[in-house]
């Protein structure tokens, strides 16, 4: 089972709660708290895709920008030393701090 949904560039988690015998998530990579949950896995997908409207409706109605799931920000935090590091290599390289970091990631998840 694929543990997140996408939609319209928002990620939801799926959970099961076998206490509840229900499905449920969250959007994730948000700061507002929305919620969702569904009998089986088709029916959380839908309220998924309802919270995901919802919100973004709900955000419009209020005059708030909706936030996304991935805006292409990460804060990461790392030794000193690593730091040091990767700020030596970038600059010996002719590249950012975030090139460095952004290619060394892509070779890690592909």
């Amino acid at each position: 089972m694929n543990n997140i949904f996408e939609y319209k560039d928002y990620f939801g988690s799926a959970e099961y709660s076998e206490t509840d015998a229900i499905f449920f998530g969250r959007i994730i990579g948000i700061n507002d708290h929305i919620t969702y949950e569904g009998d089986n896995l088709k029916n959380l997908e839908n309220d998924f895709i309802q919270a995901v409207d919802d919100y973004i409706e709900g955000c419009v109605e209020i005059g708030k920008e909706p936030e996304k799931s991935c805006i292409g920000k990460i804060n990461i935090q790392v030794a000193p030393e690593l730091h040091k590091k990767i700020l030596n290599f970038s600059i010996s390289h002719n590249k950012s701090l975030n090139k460095i970091v952004e290619d060394a990631l892509e070779q890690y998840v592909v």
